[in-house]
C-alpha cells in the first residue's frame, strides 16, 4: 500500500479499516494542516494519533482526516461538513489558534466533544471554556512561561521579545512576561506565515538587549533561525518548543545548537510510555518524533481511555471518563486542571548534535506541576 499524505502503509490500513467498518461506536473527525508552510505540524499530530489508534487494536473508533490548509474558513467548512454530513462524535487536530478559535465554539455548542493535541487559546481556557473541550497539549501560555521562568533564572535582564500576530502569539508574549521579571528591551507581532525578518533583526540590534524571546513555530522560525544565525547578531536565545521542534531542528542545522528551549515532552523522558513511543514512531514512521508527534499520541490513548469506560452518545459519562485521564502519557503523570487544561511539569530543553541528527537533550524542570491563569475565570 502507497503511503498517502506521509501516513505509513500499516497505519493507513488500521485507518481504512475503521473507516469502513458498518457499525463503528465513536466517530472521530481530524481537521488539521497537512500542505503548506505548517504541514509538519499537522503531519505529525496526525501520525501520531493514528499509531495510537494502531496500537490500541480497537476496530470501533472510526477516523476521518481532512486538511485545512491553515485556512479558518476552511476549517470551518470542514467542521460543519464533518458535523452535520459525517456525523463524527470527537473532533480534534487544529493547530493554529485562529482556526480553534472558529471551529471549537460552535462544535461544543452543538454537543460534540473537542480534543485539542496542540491550540490552547486563553479564550477558551477562562470565559470561554466548556465542558466538552478538552486540551492535551497545553494552555497557549505554558511553554512560555516557562521559558520567561528560565530566562530569569539565567540572569537575563532586557530581553527583546516577538512572535506572531495571532491569538497564540499574544498567549505566547503575555505567558514569557508573566514569569519574566526583567526589562523588556523590544516586543513586536510580527505577520503571521511571515518569512522576511531583516527589519525585525534590525531592531534587535539596535534594541540594547542581551538576549531574545522568540516564538515563531514552523517555517516562520526556520526563516528566522537561518536569518538570525547569518546577521552577526550574536544574542542568546531562549525559545519555547515549537521553534526548536525536531523537524524545525533538520532544517535549521547549526545555527540551533546550544538554543535553550521549554517543552512539556522530549524524547529522553524517562518513563515506560514514552520510550515505547519514540521507539515504535521511529520504526513505524522512520524519524523521530516531535512534541506535536507525543501530542497527537496522548490525545489518541485519551480518547481509547474514555471509549473503553462509557459510550460516546452518554455525553455525561463520556466527559467524566474524559476527565479522569487514565491512560499512560508520554509525559509520565498528567491529569486535567478544573478548565480541563493539563497540570503537567515543563522542562528547559539544549538543542544539541547526536551523530547527523539535531534533537533536544532535557537540562531542567523549568516550572514543576504546573497549570494556567485562567481557572479561575472558567465557570462550566
Amino acid at each position: 500500500m502507497k503511503n498517502i499524505f506521509g501516513v505509513s502503509a500499516g497505519v493507513l490500513a488500521a485507518a481504512c479499516f475503521t473507516i469502513g467498518s458498518a457499525v463503528a461506536d465513536t466517530k472521530v473527525g481530524m481537521i488539521t494542516t497537512l500542505s503548506g508552510g505548517g504541514a509538519g505540524l499537522g503531519i505529525d499530530v496526525r501520525d501520531g494519533f493514528m499509531l495510537a489508534i494502531k496500537q490500541s487494536g480497537r476496530s470501533d473508533i472510526n477516523v476521518v482526516i481532512e486538511d485545512d490548509q491553515r485556512k479558518p474558513d476552511v476549517a470551518v467548512k470542514l467542521a460543519d461538513k464533518m458535523i452535520q454530513s459525517e456525523k463524527v462524535d470527537v473532533l480534534t487536530g487544529i493547530i493554529w489558534s485562529n482556526l480553534a478559535m472558529a471551529v471549537v465554539p460552535s462544535a461544543t455548542a452543538q454537543g460534540k466533544f473537542y480534543l485539542s493535541p496542540n491550540a490552547g487559546p486563553s479564550a477558551l481556557a477562562g470565559k470561554g471554556c466548556h465542558k466538552n473541550y478538552f486540551n492535551v497539549a497545553w494552555q497557549n501560555d505554558n511553554i512560555h512561561e516557562a521559558a520567561g521562568a528560565y530566562a530569569d533564572g539565567a540572569g537575563y535582564k532586557n530581553t527583546f521579545i516577538l512572535a506572531p500576530n495571532y491569538p497564540a502569539g499574544k498567549d505566547a508574549l503575555t505567558g514569557f512576561k508573566r514569569y519574566f521579571k526583567g526589562q523588556i528591551a523590544g516586543e513586536i507581532y510580527t505577520k503571521l506565515g511571515q518569512t522576511d525578518y531583516a527589519a525585525e533583526i534590525a531592531q534587535i540590534r539596535a534594541a540594547g538587549a542581551d538576549s531574545v524571546f522568540f516564538f515563531l513555530p514552523g517555517g516562520m522560525g526556520i526563516a528566522f533561525l537561518k536569518q538570525y544565525s547569518g546577521s552577526g547578531v550574536d544574542l542568546p536565545i531562549v525559545g519555547p518548543a515549537f521553534s526548536f521542534d525536531q523537524g524545525i531542528l533538520q532544517a535549521v542545522g547549526e545555527a540551533a545548537l546550544g538554543v535553550v528551549n521549554t517543552s512539556q515532552w522530549n524524547k529522553d523522558l524517562d518513563n515506560p510510555t514514552n520510550a515505547a513511543f519514540v521507539k515504535s514512531f521511529k520504526a513505524e514512521y522512520g524519524r523521530l518524533p516531535s512534541l506535536y508527534a507525543s501530542q497527537g499520541f496522548d490525545t489518541a490513548n485519551l480518547l481509547i481511555s474514555a471509549v473503553a469506560k462509557a459510550d460516546v452518545n452518554d455525553a455525561d459519562a463520556f466527559r467524566a471518563a474524559l476527565k479522569s485521564a487514565d491512560f499512560n502519557s508520554t509525559r509520565g503523570d498528567f491529569e486535567f486542571s478544573s478548565n480541563n487544561h493539563p497540570i503537567q511539569s515543563i522542562y528547559a530543553r539544549e538543542v544539541i548534535k547526536e551523530g547527523d541528527v539535531y534533537t533536544n537533550k532535557t537540562i531542567s524542570v523549568a516550572l514543576e506541576n504546573h497549570s494556567n491563569v485562567y481557572t479561575k475565570d472558567c465557570k462550566m
